[in-house]
């Protein structure tokens, strides 16, 4: 564990590199998985898979077994802006807008909005509006919180600048800077105590997102998904059994599955991700994830040196 202002090793750094890299190919892996169920409820899965444990495609966007959707690759815009320029608001929403005319196979409601009206009006934040309490910013935040590591006000800022992309509503941003500190956390082996400490610390601001009794819903609503995504976390004992326990809520599956991969990837390290849901990615979605996950950790406060603030 490396505490509050200690000087970083080489094995540090090594380790933290091999967290980060767990970091967004768990979300990947949790996108890949969940989207085979998204929109389904828990019974209807129970019905057709028992329970899904395999990443097999298919859903409702008839993905083949392995494919992402758009919480991997709005993640992936931000991660090669990050590792390409710096930070810049501006460079990742024209990522976005060329992500965008892709015709990529999903984008989500709230994220439409935000892109087109960047497109059409250059704008990098939308005012307030009660319909951004989506989790469509955030999915994506997870490589703000790798090249901010060290330094958890810059995390709190830039997880807010991208959230507003697209999202601007105060449960949004919440839920951005509670998922980047979590990863934050977890890629410098803070204990679990201290990221539950972190969650309830959270709650108290934002009554919410309190998970306990869990409800059971796993809306694209922030709160929703928040709630799915702590309670499994906190209530399972391995990376592979907290993925399969939250996508198997359904409803936003791939985007529980991508928030709870990427968490749960900072926290339990790379050896713990399931080899046989690894080789269903594409070979050079891997490499790039790997590559990028380097970058990010080199150019971020902590690969710079700075002792650990958490």
């Amino acid at each position: 564990m490396l505490s509050t202002g200690a000087s970083i090793s080489s094995d540090a750094l090594a380790d933290v590199r091999e967290r980060a890299y767990a970091t967004l190919l768990g979300s990947a892996l949790g996108d890949a998985l969940g989207a085979t169920v998204e929109f389904c409820t828990p019974s209807e899965i129970r019905a057709q898979y028992g329970v899904l444990r395999k990443i097999v495609g298919g859903g409702w966007l008839r993905l083949k077994p392995g494919d992402v959707t758009d919480d991997t690759e709005m993640s992936l815009c931000i991660a090669r802006s990050l590792a390409t320029v710096g930070w810049s608001p501006a460079d990742i929403a024209g990522r976005f807008a060329a992500w965008f005319k892709s015709w990529p196979v999903d984008v989500g409601n709230t994220c439409r909005r935000g892109i087109a009206r960047y497109i059409n009006h250059g704008t990098l934040a939308g005012p307030f509006n009660e319909g951004d309490a989506g989790n469509g910013a955030a999915m994506r935040v997870a490589p703000v919180a790798l090249a901010t590591l060290a330094d958890g006000r810059l995390l709190e800022r830039w997880a807010v600048e991208q959230g507003h992309i697209t999202h601007n509503h105060p449960l949004s941003d919440a839920a951005c800077v509670l998922i980047g500190r979590l990863i934050h956390m977890g890629c410098t082996q803070q204990p679990l105590a201290c990221l539950q400490r972190e969650v309830q610390c959270v709650v108290a601001q934002f009554p919410s997102f309190r998970f306990t009794p869990f409800r059971g819903l796993s809306t694209a609503y922030v709160v929703d998904t928040m709630q799915t995504v702590l309670h499994h976390f906190l209530s399972t004992h391995s990376f592979e059994e907290c993925l399969v326990a939250t996508v198997n809520q359904g409803g936003d599956a791939d985007t529980t599955g991508a928030i709870a991969g990427a968490i749960a990837g900072a926290y339990y390290g790379p050896t713990q991700l399931p080899r046989h849901w690894i080789a269903k990615l594409a070979p050079a979605l891997v490499r790039e994830i790997q590559a990028l996950s380097e970058h990010l950790v080199e150019r971020s406060p902590f690969g710079r040196g700075q002792p650990v603030v958490i």
